[in-house]
């Protein structure tokens, strides 16, 4: 099996929230996207899993700003993740998933790595 990645579009601009993510679905499984209107970037994806839970809620964190990087605050055990890079602030043996953004129009796309092995419907 080998892998590629692929511009997926996984949002518009209107389902944005400032200083916020949302939950998106993609063929890599789930990422949230967050939009810093007064950042730039303005857009950055990581994966939507806590890894230090398991659960998909980091979308739902608070957006902050830790010594000049842009983080979110996991929900659940307060942990801050670099929205660049995905490594956790508080532990940087962890961290989660980072996908390039690119704004397309008024479509949000990601750089997401793709399978090339079909699974065929039952």
């Amino acid at each position: 099996m080998t892998a590629h990645s692929n511009w997926e579009a996984v949002c518009t601009v209107d389902d944005l929230v400032p200083e916020s993510g949302i939950a998106v679905w993609t063929e890599a499984g789930p990422v949230a996207v967050f939009y810093l209107p007064h950042h730039l970037p303005a857009l950055f994806a990581i994966s939507h899993t806590d890894p230090f839970s398991g659960a998909n809620v980091l979308a739902r964190g608070i957006t902050g700003d830790l010594k000049g990087e842009p983080v979110v605050a996991s929900p659940l055990y307060k942990q801050h993740f670099s929205l660049r890079t995905g490594i956790c602030m508080e532990d940087e043996s962890v961290r989660v998933k980072s996908y390039p953004v690119l704004l397309d129009g008024d479509r949000v796309r990601l750089k997401v790595p793709v399978s090339q092995r079909r699974f065929s419907a039952a």
